[in-house]
């Protein structure tokens, strides 16, 4: 991923996040194969509400969209699931620990897929380490 001398657009955040996504392990991946990677500014306030959060800056991602463990033989899906990204609290997030913006993108897809379908800290970690 090249340097960037001014931060990312949302077309930028866009492209890192399908790279890191493509990155994550195929076991990890399989869960969330159609999911849409989508990013905003940050959470409406629907979210931000729901999530009783104190300042948009506190919410990195969020997974919306069926579980797995779910969906019976004759469920039908509803809606696409997706995973948003908010790129403000990421960037912020990212000037104040200098993390590779990459791999904090993937850290929040792993955290995002992994726990909205029901996996431990420690197996996204077992996930993590694998790279």
């Amino acid at each position: 991923m090249p340097h960037h001398s001014t931060p990312p657009s949302l077309t930028d955040l866009e492209t890192i996040a399908q790279a890191a996504f493509a990155e994550i392990p195929e076991e990890l991946r399989r869960y969330a194969a159609d999911v849409v990677i989508h990013v905003d500014e940050f959470p409406d306030e629907d979210t931000e509400r729901d999530m009783e959060l104190e300042s948009p800056f506190d919410l990195l991602g969020l997974y919306r969209g069926g579980s797995l463990a779910g969906l019976g033989v004759s469920a039908q899906p509803g809606d696409v699931d997706r995973i948003f990204l908010y790129r403000r609290p990421l960037l912020d997030y990212w000037c104040e620990t200098g993390e590779d913006l990459t791999d904090l993108v993937k850290h929040v897809l792993i955290h995002e897929i992994g726990h909205h379908f029901g996996l431990s800290d420690e197996d996204m970690e077992r996930i993590e380490d694998q790279d």
